[in-house]
């Protein structure tokens, strides 16, 4: 007898469990769909792109520098001395470190594009995140997905996406 109850039990709160999970409520947005619709985030990628263009510009022209000194470094290789061909090598080396420091200052994890990343782009995502808020609590949603995150969604029914509803609710209605 008691164990028909325990599996009375454990029955009784597997299928409370699982009645739990199918009430819960949830939707989808498209964060690469809201944010392209969007003119703000629209112009800081701009901006951005534009910027990072003509840092990749001025490291180039640096490597491109590089490159020039080193060939005619092998044409006249056998022309110098040996402390002639430190020094010339030694400028080489020089130059190419530089150009790297400039990839870090501008690229690397915490660089020039990264702040500005932060700087232009952090306020639009604030703006979006809270409008999504607002949506889930209006609609009594338990959770939100992104389908532009890669989160492995290969299926969402259109009435699931919210993408449009939080657009309407930053005032970029379609």
């Amino acid at each position: 007898m008691k164990k028909y109850f325990i599996i009375f039990v454990a029955i009784a709160a597997l299928t409370l469990s699982s009645a739990n999970v199918s009430a819960q409520r949830y939707a989808f947005v498209d964060m690469e769909y809201i944010m392209s619709n969007i003119p703000a985030y629209e112009a800081a990628q701009e901006q951005l792109n534009q910027l990072s263009e003509q840092w990749e510009k001025e490291i180039q022209t640096v490597y491109a520098d590089v490159e020039t000194l080193y060939k005619n470094y092998q044409k006249e290789s056998v022309f110098l001395s040996g402390e002639m061909k430190t020094q010339r090598e030694n400028e080489i080396i020089e130059l190419e470190n530089r150009a790297k420091q400039l990839q870090r200052k501008y690229f690397g994890p915490e660089g020039e594009l990264m702040k500005r990343q932060q700087t232009l782009l952090e306020p639009v995502q604030e703006k979006v995140n809270e409008a999504i808020r607002n949506v889930a609590d209006r609609d009594n949603l338990d959770a939100v997905f992104d389908m532009a995150g890669n989160m492995g969604v290969v299926y969402v029914k259109p009435r699931q996406n919210i993408s449009d509803e939080i657009l309407k609710e930053l005032g970029f209605a379609n």
